[in-house]
């Protein structure tokens, strides 16, 4: 059963709160991340992305750009940009993309339910990618950002969220870029808390959604610190990591497409005769086409869309990973056809996020840049706890949620 519990939040003022929200570490790089803050000194990339501070092109990893992250986050809470609540709550957080809005419990997951599988997760990590979050939280003494997890929705839950979503929020604002709306309540009342806790209780399992290496980043330093400790008893800051828990139903996964570089030695005649070995091939003309069901695959290539059906050989429904499109296209068309063996490592392929749209495939073939772009049907949330309750592993860039996580509404310090 999974173990929560409400925690001290660190979190801005609520008229400094848009001057401090950013989005997430990972989706930008450095130059974006100087050029978002510009000369705003509140922004949270001072802390999550602290390269910013240095000239141009220091390393992320470098030494000094860690305790750079622990210098300006001690500077965030001397000057009163960053205050830790006085008592343990939970918090409610709202995302509303497109008309559709989903609302998730921020709350302290319990280090050991990661380690014993109780937290799943569907995807592998790095222990590089691990190893520079840890380095982060280590220096930090806290979670600055949170994990993305998913939980079997929860009627009592549901109606608890409701409440609080018919109350005036803490925080409510439209995020630059994405241009979606951001809520946020603090769930203070003591019998609320013990509901939110004690529904968890009942809960089998977590599910992360998005962000596996900060999870594995997030447990590991406190299993460290269960170690480091000789009076270590089970109910420090450090057994807990920042999570926020949305109820499946409402999560919304947007397809992760394919761009690549080269057609493998082929013409776009031999390569449609390639592909009709597997597939049922329709040219769609030059309107952009989006795939319609599950099996279904949009090819654009040499300014055309194609309609590719999977022929029912190519997966088998009892096989959790292989009846996946992404399985489906790795195999019968990246592989095989193409010859792109790896897809972590092949420099001759590229991803692009469902929230661009088919017009970025377009642009990126259209260019020159890519020969050709796969667009794919959204894996569901169901498929992914099928897949992780398995004790399998998703392949590769299979899976994309929007909206993310903004960074700086709330912060967990683990002592």
């Amino acid at each position: 059963m999974a173990k929560v519990k409400p925690f001290r939040g660190v979190r801005p003022p609520r008229e400094l709160v848009e001057k401090i929200e950013s989005r997430p570490y990972d989706v930008l790089n450095s130059e974006e991340a100087r050029q978002e803050a510009g000369d705003n000194e509140m922004s949270l990339y001072h802390i999550i992305k602290p390269e910013i501070d240095f000239p141009v092109g220091t390393s992320e990893y470098d030494p000094r750009v860690y305790e750079k992250a622990a210098e300006n986050f001690a500077k965030f809470q001397e000057k009163g940009w960053l205050k830790q609540d006085d008592k343990e709550n939970y918090y409610i957080y709202a995302q509303t993309m497109n008309g559709k809005t989903q609302y998730g419990l921020v709350v302290g997951a319990y280090v050991n339910d990661y380690m014993t599988g109780v937290i799943k997760k569907h995807e592998l990590t790095r222990r590089d990618k691990e190893e520079d979050r840890m380095k982060h939280v280590r220096v930090n003494d806290a979670n600055i950002e949170p994990v993305f997890f998913a939980y079997p929705d929860d009627k009592v839950l549901d109606n608890l969220i409701a409440r609080y979503a018919e109350t005036t929020p803490e925080y409510d604002f439209i995020a630059p870029i994405d241009g979606f709306r951001h809520r946020f309540w603090i769930v203070s009342d003591e019998d609320d808390i013990k509901i939110v806790t004690e529904q968890f209780a009942k809960m089998p399992n977590l599910y992360i959604a998005d962000g596996h290496h900060r999870s594995a980043a997030a447990a590991l330093v406190g299993a460290e610190k269960q170690k480091q400790n000789p009076n270590h008893k089970g109910d420090e800051e450090y057994n807990y990591f920042m999570a926020v828990c949305f109820p499946a139903s409402q999560l919304t996964i947007l397809d992760y497409n394919r761009v690549v570089r080269d057609l493998n030695g082929h013409t776009v005649a031999t390569l449609i005769d390639a592909l009709k070995v597997h597939f049922f091939v329709e040219r769609k003309g030059r309107k952009e086409y989006r795939p319609q069901q599950l099996h279904e695959f949009s090819l654009y290539l040499d300014g055309v869309w194609y309609s590719l059906k999977a022929m029912n050989d190519t997966y088998n429904d009892k096989d959790p990973i292989g009846v996946l499109d992404v399985s489906i296209s790795s195999k019968y068309i990246l592989d095989e056809i193409l010859g792109i063996k790896d897809l972590r490592s092949d420099k001759r392929i590229d991803f692009v996020g469902g929230l661009r749209g088919l017009g970025e495939l377009k642009r990126r073939v259209d260019s020159g840049e890519m020969k050709l772009a796969l667009a794919l049907y959204p894996v569901s949330m169901k498929q992914i706890m099928d897949i992780a309750d398995s004790g399998n592993i998703m392949p590769p860039k299979a899976t994309w949620f929007e909206p993310k996580l903004r960074s700086g509404l709330v912060i967990h310090k683990l002592s």
